[in-house]
C-alpha cells in the first residue's frame, strides 16, 4: 500500500489481524502481569476462556493482592535465541582493505552486535524486526544502523522481496480525542515523511510537518516536493529480517512467525497456573496458630483483641487443663513441592522443544550421571538447528544495510572507499573444549592426515598468517622435526 489515504481505518484493516497477534506476543514478552490481563481481556471469548490471564483482576477482592504469578519463559526462550546468534559476532568481510577498515570502524562506533543482539531478541518474540539505516550529522558522522519494530510497519512486498515500507509513530499531544502520527516511508531513492492528524481509530488528514514539534527540523532537509529526503542511492534503507519461516497462520503473506507461534500461549498460561499453585501452598503452610479466646489480649473497646505471640509467661487461666479449646494449636499444611515441580518442568521441556529450542538451552539437564563433550553437542542439536535457520534468514538483511551503510557513507559523508556487499559467515555456536580440541588434532595426527600449520589454524582460529607461520617454525625447531640447513652441514662449512 502506498500512504494512507485521508480519513481512513487506523490500523489498516489488512494489518489489523498481525498488529493484534504481536500485542498478545508483547504482553507474553514483556512479562508484565497488567498488559497481560490487559491483552486478554481485548482478545476474542475463545482466546481468553479458562486461561489465568483471562480473569478480571477485580475478581480478587481491593485490599488483596492478586495472587497470579507470571514465570518469565518467554523472555527467556527470545534471549536465548538473540544469544545463540549473536553472543558471537559473525564475520564481516568485504575483499577492499580501505573498505574493511571503514567498515569496521563503522561496526565498532555503530555499536552493532548491541544492535543486533537486542533485535534478534525482539524478532524471536514479535515475529520479524526491520533494519533501517539512517543518518544525524548532529549526531555522528557516518550513517547509524537502527532497529525498526514490525508492529509499527507497513512492508509492501513482490514476489516475497520488500519493496517499499512504512514507519509509523503517534506523537504525544497532550490530549485524548487527538492523535498525530508520523508516518516515514522508505522507497528506492528517497524517504518520504508525512504528518497525520487523526484520532484512534482514524488516521485522519495530511498536515505540515510543522505542525508537531517532533517533526518541525524535518522541513530543511526535504526537497522540492516538500515530502522526501532523496538519498542519493538506487538500494531501499531498510530491510526486513523474518524471525522464522513460513508464518503458519498467514502463509501467503511474506512475513515472519514468532518464536510463541506453535502456539505456546497455553503452555505459558498453564506454567504461570502452576507456579501461582505452588506460591499459595507455600502460603497456606505458614505455620498460624489457632489460641483460646482467653489467651488473647484485649486491646480496648471497639479495638479487637490480639495475640502475642513473643509472650512467655501467662496468669494462671480457670480452665481445665482437659477442656476442649484450653490448649494451643499449631496448623501448618504440607507444601506439594515434587508435584508442582515435575508439573513446572514437563511444561518447561514442551514449550522449548515446540519453540525449536532443547531444554538443556534453559538449563533443564537430562536424568543421568555426567556426560561427555559430545553427548551434550547432541542434546543441543535443536537448539543449534534453529540458531542455523534464523542465521540464513539475518545474513541476508544484515548484508543489505550494512552494503547501504557503506554507500551513503560514500555519498554523504565523503569516505574514500569502494563500496561492496560484505559477506556475513556465522560460526558454529559450540564453543569448543580445549580438550575436546586436543583429542581431535591427536587423532588426526595419529592417522597422517593433517599438517602442523593446520593444526595451528584449528586450534588458534583467531590468528594470521604471519602468528600462524612464527607458531608452526617455532613447534618444528623445538620437536627436531625442521628441514636441516644444507649449507650449515655441509663438510666445508667451516
Amino acid at each position: 500500500m502506498a500512504l494512507p489515504a485521508d480519513n481512513s481505518p487506523w490500523p489498516p484493516p489488512e494489518w489489523a489481524e498481525h498488529y493484534r497477534r504481536m500485542r498478545l506476543d508483547d504482553a507474553w514478552y514483556t512479562g508484565d502481569p497488567r498488559r497481560l490481563g490487559q491483552a486478554y481481556q481485548q482478545a476474542p471469548p475463545r482466546e481468553r476462556r479458562w486461561r489465568l490471564w483471562g480473569r478480571r483482576s477485580t475478581e480478587h477482592r481491593q485490599e488483596q493482592r492478586d495472587p497470579r504469578l507470571h514465570v518469565p519463559l518467554p523472555g527467556d526462550i527470545a534471549a536465548t535465541s538473540a544469544a545463540l546468534l549473536f553472543a558471537d559476532m559473525p564475520s564481516i568481510k568485504v575483499e577492499d582493505e580501505a573498505t574493511q577498515k571503514r567498515l569496521d570502524v563503522l561496526l565498532d562506533e555503530g555499536r552493532v552486535q548491541q544492535l543486533l543482539l537486542s533485535a534478534a531478541e525482539q524478532a524471536a518474540a514479535l515475529s520479524g524486526v526491520f533494519l533501517r539505516t539512517t543518518w544525524e550529522e548532529d549526531v555522528t558522522s557516518f550513517p547509524i544502523l537502527t532497529v525498526m519494530q514490525p508492529d509499527a510497519a507497513m512492508p509492501e512486498f513482490r514476489y516475497g522481496y520488500l519493496r517499499a515500507v512504512s514507519f509509523w509513530q503517534e506523537l504525544a499531544t497532550g490530549r485524548s480525542d487527538i492523535v498525530f502520527r508520523h508516518i516515514e516511508r522508505h522507497e528506492r531513492g528517497r524517504i518520504v515523511h508525512v504528518l497525520y492528524q487523526g484520532t484512534a481509530d482514524n488516521v485522519g488528514r495530511q498536515v505540515p510537518l510543522t505542525e508537531h514539534p517532533d517533526t518541525a527540523d524535518l522541513v530543511t532537509m526535504l526537497s522540492s516536493d516538500g515530502q522526501s529526503i532523496p538519498t542519493g542511492i538506487k538500494e531501499l534503507t531498510a530491510s526486513y529480517v523474518p524471525n522464522l519461516l513460513p508464518n503458519r497462520l498467514h502463509r501467503t503473506a511474506p512475513v515472519g512467525r514468532s518464536d510463541y507461534a506453535a502456539p505456546l500461549y497455553d503452555m505459558f498460561d498453564s506454567l504461570d497456573t502452576v507456579w501461582t499453585s505452588w506460591m499459595r501452598d507455600i502460603r497456606l503452610a505458614r505455620a498460624r496458630l489457632i489460641v483460646p479466646e482467653q489467651y488473647l489480649r484485649d486491646n480496648g473497646p471497639g479495638q479487637g483483641a490480639s495475640f502475642e505471640d513473643e509472650r512467655e509467661v501467662y496468669a494462671a487461666l480457670k480452665i481445665p487443663p482437659n477442656e476442649a479449646g484450653s490448649t494451643i494449636t499449631l496448623a501448618q499444611f504440607g507444601i506439594r513441592v515434587a508435584e508442582h515441580q515435575a508439573s513446572a518442568e514437563a511444561i518447561v521441556r514442551q514449550a522449548a522443544q515446540s519453540a525449536g529450542y532443547s531444554a538443556q538451552s534453559f538449563g533443564l539437564e537430562a536424568k543421568g550421571g555426567p556426560i561427555t563433550a559430545t553427548e551434550s553437542d547432541s542434546r543441543d542439536q535443536r537448539s543449534l538447528v534453529t540458531r542455523s535457520q534464523k542465521a540464513g534468514l539475518w545474513r541476508h538483511g544484515i548484508a543489505e544495510q550494512l552494503h547501504v551503510q557503506l554507500l551513503l557513507d560514500q555519498t554523504l559523508f565523503g569516505s574514500q572507499i569502494r563500496p561492496e556487499r560484505p559477506n556475513i559467515e556465522f560460526g558454529t555456536g559450540v564453543a569448543e573444549s580445549m580438550q575436546s580440541k586436543a583429542t581431535t588434532l591427536e587423532l588426526l595426527s595419529r592417522a597422517g592426515a593433517v599438517s602442523t600449520a593446520t593444526k595451528v589454524k584449528i586450534l588458534h582460529p583467531e590468528w594470521d598468517d604471519t602468528d600462524a607461520r612464527a607458531e608452526v617454525t617455532a613447534i618444528l625447531a623445538e620437536t627436531g622435526a625442521a628441514a636441516p640447513d644444507p649449507v650449515g652441514t655441509f663438510p666445508l662449512a667451516a
